[in-house]
């Protein structure tokens, strides 16, 4: 949607043609609607609400940030709220509750019907990001005994109120979920026959359990090319279903929590310009802290060799090339990794085939560096060819070394139940720094003095 178009929208608007804008909007997508809303002040953003129909208001609604939604619900009546609660679907209802002051939630739980508030009780009480916490209760449910003629009379009966209805489930009689159809399928297969003779058996059957991570339904629906995936109880009955909308949701989170950790931060709750700055400090300063005392061996080390420096021309000059060119090493060994195990492409019974695979590049770029840098040295005037070899091999190790080290932690830190991510480039880098030195000046000290 055009920024101009926007313009215009808020022009009739402020212009007071209200029924225009309605028209307009009516023939926006919800995603537009709920952007357009954002640029109103909140006393124009409630008009606007209430001028959209209620199917449109209640989408439009969902995508709005949480801040944006309490104040909409602190200035509505209670029954234009009943209405709201009514139009959302049951997922996106428990997302909105998830986010909102303890007030607003309060207020929607008074206001909502009975069956409404039994539901939302049920999903909050799931733990936070598992799949019963995500999922949603409004599908399409079929009795296996069902005909397919009778199927599609109860999708035409129901399935305006349902989330998807490109994937049905079928039940059994003590709601045990024992198969899924497409809606393709029934449109092709014949009136009279019967689902359990046409549905993807139970014993094919892609699901998750209510306790399950929510990053296993997205791993599921990612290798499985899943729009949607049940979720069932203890005892297998189908309770829900995470459908594609929020499966990306899912996707998005994980990545930008693992991209959190790789810098070695906590993970915000919120984005990045609603985090406040003490939040954002306290995310930072714990692995800040631990990485600034960690160099400490690094200055340690550096200071045990000060007095050697000076003898040999050029030590000190390498030392900054090679902390640097083993930490990116590391660096890029780790990130491959790290994404390998969270896309599933990693095993941990893969660590030996990462180390041997991680040694065979290492010597490969060690060695090139390794010669690129003496020509470099040798270019710029250094004639000592002792210490240039000296400083190649330093880098020939530091590579290999880095390698090996950044292709284990993550699966280190994965054998022991940690997050991989956390393996990333400043702690690949604060050990690779301090092991360099150490390789470094210990074949200085044997060649060299």
């Amino acid at each position: 949607m055009e920024r101009i178009l926007y313009h215009d929208l808020i022009g009739l608007l402020e212009g007071g043609e209200y029924v225009a804008l309605r028209g307009q909007l009516i023939e926006m997508n919800a995603v537009d609607v709920a952007e357009f809303m954002t640029l109103l002040d909140p006393a124009q953003r409630i008009l606007v609400f209430r001028l959209l129909p209620k199917d449109l208001s209640a989408d439009a609604f969902a995508y709005l940030d949480s801040d944006l939604q309490a104040d909409i619900v602190t200035s509505i009546s209670n029954r234009e709220l009943y209405t709201l609660v009514d139009g959302l679907y049951i997922d996106d209802t428990v997302d909105f509750l998830d986010e909102v002051p303890a007030s607003v939630v309060r207020r929607v739980m008074t206001v909502a019907a009975p069956q409404t508030r039994e539901l939302i009780n049920k999903f909050l009480a799931y733990p936070e990001n598992s799949a019963g916490s995500v999922m949603t209760s409004e599908m399409i449910e079929l009795h296996d005994r069902c005909t397919v003629a009778q199927a599609m009379a109860e999708i035409r009966r129901s399935g305006e109120d349902r989330e998807t209805i490109y994937t049905c489930y079928c039940i059994s009689d003590s709601r045990r979920l024992v198969g899924t159809v497409e809606l393709r399928d029934l449109i092709f297969h014949e009136p009279d026959e019967f689902l359990r003779d046409i549905m993807d058996a139970d014993e094919s059957l892609i699901r998750v359990n209510t306790h399950d991570d929510q990053e296993t339904v997205a791993d599921l629906a990612r290798r499985y090319d899943l729009l949607s995936v049940p979720v069932t109880d203890n005892e297998g009955r189908l309770v829900g279903i995470v459908t594609i909308d929020d499966i990306v949701d899912i996707i998005e989170a994980e990545n930008t929590e693992d991209f959190e950790r790789m810098a070695l931060m906590q993970p915000s709750e919120d984005t990045y310009l609603r985090t406040g700055v003490l939040s954002m400090y306290k995310n930072r300063i714990l692995w800040l802290a631990i990485l600034m005392v960690s160099a400490t061996f690094t200055g340690k080390i550096i200071e045990g060799f000060e007095s050697k420096l000076a003898l040999v021309a050029g030590l000190t000059a390498a030392i900054p090339m090679l902390m640097d060119t083993g930490g990116n090493s590391g660096s890029q060994a780790s990130t491959l990794i790290i994404r390998g195990l969270a896309l599933g492409e990693v095993k941990l019974r893969d660590w030996f085939r990462v180390l041997w695979k991680e040694l065979r590049v290492s010597l490969l770029c060690g060695t090139t560096l390794a010669v690129l840098n003496f020509a470099r040295m040798w270019l710029l005037g250094s004639r000592n060819l002792l210490m240039i070899l000296v400083v190649c091999t330093a880098m020939l190790s530091a590579v290999v070394f880095s390698k090996l080290v950044g292709g284990s932690l993550p699966l280190a830190a994965k054998f022991l139940r940690l997050d991989p991510a956390l393996m990333a480039g400043p702690m690949i880098t604060t050990i690779v720094d301090a092991v360099t030195l150490i390789i470094y000046f210990a074949l200085a000290q044997v060649f060299l003095f």
